[in-house]
């Protein structure tokens, strides 16, 4: 067990020395920091000043990792809001965008039913009053037609008084709108924050209708509701022209817009939109018959049948998809596109369609937000959190890493390089995901911290106990190591289990410290059970001791 083939050997030390070489621009870090900003801003064709780019030149190498840890909102300071979705608005347009078609089938049956109105009712409901008692039931049945016909599911049609219809959303057509319109909501504030240029900000759906969203670095709360207060909007418009100059000058019919895939230009548009967000359903990443990525639409009736007429008459003729102000896709029409579904194809990689369906769909269903919380956490609170805890970290690192040395002497001082890079690898492991790290997540890593020395002192004791009844120093470490193993794997699975618990029921701070706990268990794991050994392994053969003194 103590002898390692080569490949091994390699194995264990080639995620050590990334670990090293990853954690290096964590010591320098203001400097980085200001390195990777003016980086994203080059990256999203923003200005940059010209004395912080030299700012940045000077700050950091550009063949040198960069990746660092991001602070969150405890250590950072910035913003804080808890906003509540208003789900029944998207209720109460979808029912409203059925109307027309609904008022014009029941305009054929006019002679049984009289006059056709609709009425104010609830928040779920359409309700739709006719003259003729007598021919409620046939209206009634005509509007399942109707809503059968239109590819409308999840309608309940019923009688709502002596002459009213009442139509409303059922209960499992009201949750897949409840799904859509959050993960509609999150994308459109996902694009204000991140246009913004913040550092990674937390935004997660909370609960049913409720989303949070935490900004550190940011100056207060008022800020970033003014990010987030905007409503993206989605049009469909014929193309006029492609690559023409951005400054050109338009007429009343016309507009301008910079495209997403060549910024260099514009395209004239007309102004006019053929359908808009608000009348798409939904849009999902697809291939096209060729098997390349591309991204499949749905309207909604009404959408559906003007999108249905205008492809009808302009196939060969290119069309923008503009979301925010920007063209992000100009498909030509190949053919009519009946029902208000179609396939928008182009030089997309599967990334690409998936990104290009969740704006899609982001566009949709656009509805209001309501402030619940808000608050503002002043870099100031953060600036001492970090150095208590830099404070902390010193001062017990110190003791544990004394207490080892002195304790088990030569072996302690490979405990210690083992945790020493045990702690490397976490940070470098967080940097690459783009973790945050909060004061929990310190929390984490402190715990994990003290369950990979727990694992070298299990390991330890057993090499002792083995040579106490007589056992050669090769075997007693070999049985060490193989008797402890069972405990240390037993110990770090169940941990392991806890943190897999906590990310997916906790949320915020509790995922903060399920993430860094579980990445701890896994790099302490494996540098007590194969870094440690793997010295241990080097020096046995090396020094050949006579006498071990553990």
């Amino acid at each position: 067990m103590l002898r390692f083939p080569w490949w091994k050997i390699i194995i264990i030390i080639v995620p050590c020395l990334w670990g090293a070489y990853s954690v290096t621009p964590h010591f320098f870090y203001s400097k980085v920091e200001k390195y990777n900003d003016v980086q994203a801003q080059m990256l999203l064709d923003q200005p940059v000043d010209d004395q912080a780019l030299l700012i940045a030149e000077n700050s950091w190498y550009p063949w040198a990792p960069s990746r660092i840890v991001n602070l969150g909102l405890d250590l950072r300071g910035g913003a804080h809001v808890l906003v509540e979705v208003s789900l029944e608005e998207v209720y109460s347009e979808r029912l409203s965008s059925y109307w027309p078609d609904i008022r014009k089938s029941l305009r054929t049956i006019r002679n049984s039913v009289g006059s056709i109105k609709q009425v104010s009712g609830g928040i779920n409901e359409l309700l739709i009053e006719i003259g003729a008692q007598e021919g409620l039931l046939e209206a009634i049945d005509l509007v399942v037609k109707e809503a059968r016909s239109i590819g409308v599911g999840g309608l309940e049609v019923s009688s709502k008084g002596e002459n009213v219809i009442k139509i409303s959303l059922g209960e499992n057509e009201r949750k897949k709108i409840d799904n859509q319109t959050m993960e509609q909501s999150l994308e459109i504030i996902r694009r204000r924050v991140d246009e913004a240029g913040t550092r990674e900000p937390t935004i997660q759906r909370q609960g049913e209708r409720r989303i949070l969203i935490q900004v550190p670095g940011l100056g207060s709360a008022e800020e970033l509701l003014s990010l987030i207060g905007k409503t993206a909007r989605l049009t469909f418009h014929p193309v006029k022209k492609n690559k023409v100059s951005c400054n050109k000058k338009v007429n009343l019919e016309t507009i301008i817009l910079p495209s997403s895939e060549d910024r260099a230009s514009c395209l004239s548009l007309q102004k006019k939109s053929v359908v808009s967000g608000s009348e798409l359903t939904n849009a999902q990443p697809s291939f096209d018959q060729n098997n390349r990525p591309a991204v499949s639409f749905q309207f909604n009736p009404v959408g559906g049948r003007k999108f249905g007429e205008y492809t009808k008459e302009n196939i060969g003729n290119p069309f923008a998809i503009v979301l925010d102000s920007e063209v992000i896709s100009a498909p030509v029409i190949q053919s009519h596109i009946p029902g208000g579904a179609g396939i928008i194809t182009g030089s997309f990689t599967v990334d690409e369609s998936n990104r290009l369906a969740i704006l899609l769909r982001a566009g949709a269903l656009p509805a209001s937000i309501r402030v619940l919380e808000q608050r503002t956490v002043g870099p100031e609170l953060g600036a001492d959190s970090i150095k208590s805890g830099k404070i902390a970290a010193i001062i017990a690192g110190s003791l544990i890493l004394l207490f080892m040395a002195l304790t088990y002497g030569l072996f302690g001082l490979f405990a210690n390089i083992g945790l020493i890079i045990n702690i490397a690898l976490i940070f470098s492991i967080m940097a690459t995901m783009s973790a945050t790290l909060t004061l929990p997540g310190i929390a984490g890593i402190v715990l994990t911290i003290g369950m990979a020395v727990d694992a070298n002192v299990l390991i330890f004791e057993r090499i002792k106990e083995e040579l106490k009844v007589n056992k050669s120093i090769f075997r007693a470490i070999e049985l060490g190591y193989e008797k402890a193993l069972t405990s240390i794997i037993d110990a770090n699975v169940t941990t392991f289990i806890a943190a897999i618990i906590l990310f997916t029921l906790g949320s915020g701070p509790i995922r903060g410290f399920s993430v860094t706990l579980g990445i701890g268990i896994i790099t302490s794991v494996f540098t007590a059970v194969f870094l440690t050994r793997l010295i241990v392994s080097i020096y046995i053969g090396f020094a050949r001791p006579k006498e071990l003194e553990v």
